[in-house]
């Protein structure tokens, strides 16, 4: 049979008793080490957010690309641009457009004309002649002062008389009145021949190239 338990009141312990078992618990917790404990501190406190100022535009700045041409090549000390053997010319007046052939092997600069006569007006000599757009068929009636006379040597020998007139002639950027020739180039592919009056210190020809201005 086992022995009734009973509750234990600290009146019945003996004084010695209660003494020794007093010294105990002091010893143990003088022998059991104190571990510091991280001890967790609490979060800053954030800051309040600043609200930031608009921005102000103390200059706008615009960037706007364009499709340019592309400049000419040029080439030599001079830095001449480079034309082909076949470029657009202006002549005025009438401001007409051909198509011309540049040849630095000719001369002077020589035009289609028709019905060429020579006339004189109050003492002075011009030339009446009709140049024609063979684009469009439009003929324009010419009356200009004549120049001089001069005698063209032509590729079988033959000296050809003409009559020489000034006219100005656009030739891209530049532009120049010079001394042209009359003359029958109806068998020709190209109404105009440049020469080397209107082409010296001007352009530099390549003949592998054609049509290198705009028109």
């Amino acid at each position: 049979m086992q022995a009734a338990l009973f509750p234990v009141r600290f009146a019945d312990i003996p004084l010695a008793l209660w003494i020794l078992l007093t010294l105990f618990s002091l010893a143990g917790c003088e022998a059991t080490p104190i571990r510091d404990e991280p001890v967790s501190q609490p979060p800053p406190p954030q800051a309040a957010a600043e609200s930031c100022p608009e921005p102000t535009v103390v200059e706008k700045v615009v960037f706007t690309s364009y499709d340019c041409p592309s400049e000419p090549e040029t080439g030599g000390e001079l830095q001449l641009p480079i034309i082909g053997a076949v470029e657009w010319i202006t002549v005025d007046p009438p401001g007409l457009r051909l198509e011309a052939r540049i040849d630095t092997g000719a001369e002077t600069t020589s035009i289609h004309a028709d019905d060429i006569e020579l006339v004189e007006i109050d003492g002075k000599r011009f030339v009446r002649y009709v140049l024609t757009d063979r684009e469009s068929d439009a003929t324009y009636p010419m009356e200009t002062r004549l120049r001089r006379r001069a005698l063209i040597k032509q590729q079988e020998g033959v000296l050809e008389p003409r009559y020489v007139v000034r006219l100005w002639l656009t030739l891209g950027e530049f532009r120049a009145r010079a001394e042209v020739t009359l003359t029958d180039r109806s068998d020709m592919e190209y109404p105009l021949l440049i020469g080397r009056n209107m082409l010296t210190d001007v352009a530099i020809v390549d003949v592998s190239q054609h049509h290198t201005l705009l028109r």
